[in-house]
């Protein structure tokens, strides 16, 4: 079996949780988790808010368009930002890259 894809996130990476990995709500601790096989990771907000963007469809730059707008913060400053938190998580195994689509 292969093991994770590691990716270099950059503003045109579409970045996904892999098929072992899920973002969930945990009502006992009132947290978000991320589940992987052996593996609980507890983001923060910020973080939570960004992999909610992570569906395989947009690319880091548009999700830092969205939350450049949201927040009313400069795009630069967020995209650096974003880059990073999703670098951290991929080296961690907790990311991938979106396959392209084939018919």
């Amino acid at each position: 079996m292969a093991g994770p894809r590691h990716i270099s996130v950059s503003e045109t990476s579409r970045p996904v949780l892999p098929r072992h990995a899920k973002l969930k709500y945990d009502e006992t601790r009132k947290v978000w988790v991320i589940l992987a096989p052996e593996r609980v990771l507890a983001p923060d907000e910020i973080a939570v808010e960004v992999l909610q963007l992570c569906d395989g469809e947009r690319n880091v730059g548009e999700m830092s368009d969205q939350l450049a707008t949201k927040y009313a913060a400069p795009r630069e400053a967020i995209l650096a930002d974003v880059i990073v938190m999703l670098q951290d998580l991929a080296d961690k195994g907790f990311l991938t890259e979106a396959r392209e689509k084939t018919s």
